[in-house]
């Protein structure tokens, strides 16, 4: 699996989650990840989850620390696994920057931080690919809903670091999944 941490600002706002957008901008071909900072602003007409189409409930934040993550071969179910996974990835990398004793819960692909919501992420299937977004709110204030932040109300301020850090274990969980694999004799 193939990474990349973009060091320049990208403003998300939906049209990022579609197949072979890493390749086209990052010429990264294969499975992939890429991180990166910037406003989020995901309008109705550009949202893949029904239930926040139905909602009529788009999603805003100022500033968030964003993944896009494409997989290919692989079916909507086991993206939805890969996206799980990834989001307790998150967990635990965020938790080596806090206080012991700090705690992230998390409910499905959500985290929350002192009963706030962290987390945007969606997982969805493309023509060839399976897609997963996942967005964390750097900066709280401005929020549509009541949020928490990673600088705001955490205090972290090396977000790039943290970014690259959830990358590199992600990658490296894809990656030893696919050599656990390769190593198990099959069984009659």
């Amino acid at each position: 699996m193939q990474s990349k941490f973009i060091d320049k600002e990208i403003k998300y706002t939906g049209s990022e989650l579609a197949p072979h957008w890493i390749y086209k901008n990052f010429n990264i071909q294969s499975d992939a990840i890429v991180g990166f900072c910037g406003e989020c602003d995901v309008k109705i007409t550009e949202m893949v989850d029904i239930e926040d189409v139905l909602e009529n409930s788009p999603i805003y934040s100022k500033k968030m620390l964003h993944f896009i993550i494409e997989h290919f071969n692989m079916g909507l179910i086991e993206g939805v696994v890969r996206q799980r996974l990834f989001i307790n990835i998150i967990r635990e990398k965020i938790l080596e920057y806090l206080p012991k004793g700090s705690e992230i819960l998390r409910y499905g692909d959500d985290l929350f931080f002192n009963d706030k919501k962290l987390s945007v992420s969606i997982a969805a299937k493309s023509i060839n690919s399976v897609l997963i977004h996942t967005g964390l709110n750097i900066i709280s204030e401005g929020a549509a809903i009541e949020a928490s932040g990673l600088n705001s109300d955490m205090g972290l301020q090396n977000i790039n670091e943290l970014g690259k850090n959830i990358i590199e274990a992600y990658t490296k969980e894809c990656d030893n999944m696919i050599l656990a694999s390769t190593k198990v004799r099959g069984v009659l």
